[in-house]
């Protein structure tokens, strides 16, 4: 059970995090009178902007409070089953998965707010 829990906690780290700094806007390009040069360079600049938002730190956080809450909840639920260091641990990873995930997709947001904005104001047409 732990090893499909941290699978599955894997997996879904990798996912978010390949969403994150490397978002690409969809550009109006015959509206943004740029080159195409300047396009790619823009948009670098922009995602190195996003990553100083701190995915990760963001992601750590949330997962030690998941983990946390998950853990005491885990074991409340557990000594009540008789068994609260089962139930704590269980809970501690199913609270640190669902901790780190959220906080992680809020960051991975983020940073696509920013490269959206950044390049909006940079002269872009941002459709989304």
């Amino acid at each position: 059970m732990k090893t499909k829990i941290r699978l599955f906690g894997a997996a879904l780290a990798a996912t978010v995090l390949a969403a994150c700094a490397n978002h690409t806007p969809v550009i109006d390009h015959r509206t943004s009178n740029k080159t195409t040069a300047e396009y790619e360079r823009d948009l670098s600049e922009c995602q190195s902007y996003a990553e100083e938002r701190g995915f990760a730190q963001d992601t750590a956080i949330g997962t030690l409070g998941g983990a946390a809450l998950g853990a005491a909840l885990g074991a409340a639920t557990g000594a009540v089953l008789g068994s609260p260091g089962s139930g704590a641990a269980l809970g501690a990873a199913v609270g640190g998965i669902g901790g780190g995930a959220g906080a992680g997709g809020n960051a991975a947001l983020e940073q696509k707010r920013i490269i959206n904005n950044c390049m909006r104001n940079r002269g872009y047409s941002v459709l989304e």
